[in-house]
């Protein structure tokens, strides 16, 4: 499957791309770096190392892999890292998506510790929404954990994006003993804001985790913890709009919340069957699902001088 196929091959025409379990896929990830500003304990070994930058696909490489996977069906796309915007041209390259394609579903995954400054340029762009990870509403717990006291910068940066109209989506990863005992920050936020406040399972990805059973904090536990608080009625189906989120409309003391609460099972509760998204890294390479490691690595195909993306059109097929 890593191979460039024959040139004849190539000329074939590509539908909807569609795995061996039926499902067919509508969105991908892609990584525009492998670089962040911050040093995450719970996904940073402290002793990384980053892929060498002739390695990184160019802009312009990957605005072929967005073309190729539009044409196949694919109707979003989310820009992760690292962080995205330590990528210099970042918001250059989301322009020029937009230019190109606008009726596609264009989001961003941040640390909002770089985003302020952007966030009129993203507004202007239309960018669809915004998933923030923020794993504490606690500064002296930001800097703990991500190694830098940045917490006001991340909280202007959910104020303007509010103010701007740009959906906000908030990730935290649930995790024992570090953020189990700000449930009622989290939940206060959702009642009083319109976003998505999600807590993901805590998943052991990665050489570098610290994962650990202790740190593991359910789904269950969580909803459990949160029925103390508030009062939650789950969503439809429809209403989730796909996402692997189980959504809960919320209700407090004052009367109906202005947000949701999500939570996103990896572990305890599998979202597979309806997985509808693949990925790609910084560097070029294919992955189909978080927990499987084997890669398709795409870059060699895309710069080969005479096959190019035809190459890599195959191979994803």
């Amino acid at each position: 499957m890593n191979e460039i196929p024959p040139f004849a091959s190539l000329c074939a025409p590509i539908g909807p791309l569609e795995d061996g379990h039926g499902r067919t896929v509508r969105y991908i990830r892609l990584s525009v770096t492998d670089r962040c500003n911050l040093r995450c304990a719970y996904c940073r070994s402290g002793m990384e190392t980053f892929i060498p930058h002739e390695s990184v696909l160019r802009y312009e490489e990957m605005e072929q892999l967005v073309d190729m996977a539009i044409d196949m069906g694919v109707e979003k796309v989310r820009l992760t890292g690292g962080e995205p915007f330590a990528r210099k041209g970042f918001v250059d390259f989301l322009e020029r998506l937009r230019a190109a394609h606008p009726a596609l579903d264009i989001r961003v995954t941040t640390n909002g510790t770089l985003l302020g400054p952007h966030i009129p340029a993203l507004k202007s762009i239309g960018l669809n929404a915004v998933n923030l990870s923020l794993d504490t509403f606690d500064r002296a717990k930001f800097e703990r954990i991500t190694g830098r006291d940045l917490f006001p910068r991340v909280r202007e940066s959910m104020d303007a994006l509010l103010e701007a109209g740009i959906p906000l989506k908030l990730n935290a990863v649930a995790m024992r003993g570090f953020n189990d005992d700000e449930l009622s920050a989290f939940i206060g936020y959702a009642l009083a804001h319109p976003v998505d406040v999600r807590f993901i399972e805590f998943m052991p990805m990665g050489e570098g985790t610290r994962w650990t059973d202790a740190c593991f904090w359910s789904a269950t536990d969580i909803l459990a913890a949160v029925r103390e608080v508030v009062d939650i009625r789950p969503l439809s189906e429809e209403q989730r709009n796909g996402g692997p989120a189980r959504l809960y409309a919320l209700t407090g003391p004052d009367g109906p919340g202005l947000g949701r609460l999500g939570l996103i099972t990896p572990l305890s509760n599998h979202f597979c069957a309806a997985c509808n998204r693949l990925r790609i890294t910084s560097d070029g390479a294919l992955r189909t699902c978080l927990f499987d490691d084997r890669e398709y690595r795409l870059r060699n195909a895309l710069r080969h001088p005479r096959l190019g993306i035809r190459a890599v059109r195959r191979i994803v097929s």
